[in-house]
């Protein structure tokens, strides 16, 4: 009787709700996403999902290779319980996907640019080697887990990493054309939205296309930056609308206008259900993501930025894959340095290696070591050739220099002329991946902030290196250099290696 009393209440409540008119109070509706948020929540999800099941195919596929390997040599290492090789593939299929998860390694706002995406696929894989070496010990006669431990994980890490660079193409190139990007709408005074355009369109940063710009007193007129003509928005009160009319999915907000200390909390929440995020640009200008990070004080949100070091474990570590790398490149040296050196005797007289006084790390000087590319008196004919040189800053360009011999051209075109470098790497004078090495004369000419690029060990290769080495200005060449110094980290190195592979083989800016 309780219960049938209580469930006909209910509905008697429920009905008498039904009949009641709704308050009319403005703005008690929660917003609805928008059309153009849908699609960005619905690209989000689809990319995830096809990093996710190219994560599980590769990380099955590897799993399950090394089990069958594992299967065939039972007998050799003495399995008894085919279940126990059937339970190490599964087992670490599993830690290993969850540990990829967990370390949000597929979270959209590091798919596309940067090595934090990298930096994670590794961090979750030395995390499943941490978990999965505890049953491992525990377990003293389970072989097949070894087998996971020595072979499928580090394979598996290869081919993730691949996988994920391959992905980071395909992403790319999608958003080239306009798709898979975020439409975004710069808000602020006119040098500071000129700005962020510029720094977003030097960086190559395809994630965030400019559909238009909320400009404080301005009449209308667009702006033009690089070849392509900006709309200016008549209004930034209304930045919501606009948003929505656009189809625009982010704001960046380049300056507070006015200073107004409330009008990142109503813009806030004018975007609410219109943009997926609100993007605060600041000054501090070329520190990488790693090194900020939130730290909210009783509500307060502070952005912590972590001050560079330039010694401790992480440069030991550097200088440990110096080490390596070096070694192992000095054997592949020693097997073209034959035939480099034969073509360069026949070429021109003089020596086959060309040593030259570069500054290290906090000023020191060292002999750089180089395959001769020049005549050897190109030093006497410089004087003449300074009235044709076509370098910005203290450095010296020349397209078509006189004084480069014929393989010496194609040495430079390759950086084949730089692999003896490896040797100043491999003795600590040089690092693999660094500033470039200034000469004395241009080392003088720095100022405080220039002078910042000696507090590493100059690199065979670098961020100038992939970037367009000749081609570049001397601002941009700085600015490079000066970013990685502070914002350097091993995973960043491997990434330039990698990338220096691919520029070698398709040479541009050498000369």
């Amino acid at each position: 009787m309780a219960t049938r009393w209580f469930g006909a209440a209910a509905a008697a409540s429920a009905a008498t709700a039904d009949r009641l008119p709704t308050f009319a109070l403005p703005g008690a509706q929660s917003p609805r996403s928008t059309p153009a948020l849908a699609r960005r929540r619905q690209w989000e999800r689809t990319t995830r999902g096809r990093l996710a099941l190219a994560d599980t195919a590769v990380v099955l596929l590897t799993t399950v290779i090394v089990a069958i390997g594992v299967l065939g040599t039972a007998p050799t290492l003495e399995i008894v319980a085919p279940q126990q090789v059937l339970a190490a593939p599964a087992l670490t299929s599993l830690v290993w996907l969850i540990a990829l998860a967990a370390l949000h390694s597929r979270d959209s706002v590091i798919l596309g640019s940067g090595a934090l995406e990298y930096r994670r696929v590794v961090h979750a894989t030395a995390l499943s080697f941490g978990l999965l070496a505890v049953p491992c010990l525990a377990t003293a006669d389970w072989p097949a887990m070894r087998m996971q431990l020595l072979i499928a994980l580090p394979a598996g890490l290869l081919a993730l990493l691949i996988s994920r660079w391959q992905w980071r193409r395909w992403l790319l190139s999608r958003r080239r054309i306009g798709e898979l990007a975020s439409r975004t709408i710069l808000i602020g005074d006119r040098e500071e939205v000129a700005y962020v355009l510029e720094r977003l369109e030097s960086t190559h940063d395809l994630s965030y296309h400019v559909v238009g710009a909320a400009i404080a007193g301005s009449t209308g007129e667009p702006m033009t930056l690089g070849g392509r003509t900006i709309p200016v928005l008549a209004t930034r009160e209304s930045i919501a609308a606009t948003a929505e009319r656009m189809g625009a999915d982010t704001v960046i907000l380049a300056s507070n206008p006015d200073a107004d200390p409330g009008y990142l909390t109503r813009l806030s929440r004018q975007l609410e259900g219109t943009c997926a995020q609100l993007v605060l640009f600041s000054r501090l200008t070329d520190v990488a993501g790693p090194r900020i990070s939130f730290r909210p004080v009783d509500g307060l949100p502070l952005i912590q930025v972590r001050i560079p070091t330039f010694d401790g474990g992480t440069h030991v570590l550097k200088r440990a894959l110096d080490i390596v790398i070096s070694g192992f490149a000095l054997l592949a040296v020693a097997v073209v340095a034959v035939p480099i050196a034969t073509a360069i005797k026949l070429d021109s007289p003089g020596p086959v290696l060309f040593r030259q006084q570069r500054v290290g790390r906090d000023g020191h000087t060292f002999a750089m070591l180089k395959f001769r590319t020049m005549h050897v008196d190109a030093e006497q004919q410089l004087a003449a050739l300074q009235a044709q040189n076509e370098g910005a800053g203290p450095l010296f360009k020349m397209h078509d220099d006189p004084r480069v011999t014929r393989v010496g051209r194609f040495l430079r075109a390759h950086s084949l002329d730089e692999l003896p470098q490896f040797w100043n790497a491999f003795i600590g004078e040089m690092s693999v991946v660094g500033p470039r090495p200034p000469l004395p004369d241009e080392a003088t000419t720095y100022d405080g902030v220039v002078v910042r690029r000696l507090y590493l060990k100059p690199g065979i290769t670098g961020l100038w290196q992939i970037s367009g080495r000749s081609d570049l200005s001397w601002d941009q060449s700085v600015r490079l250099d000066l970013r990685y110094v502070e914002n350097w980290s091993v995973m960043q190195d491997l990434m330039i290696i990698v990338r220096t592979a691919r520029v070698v083989l398709r040479p541009s800016g050498a000369y």
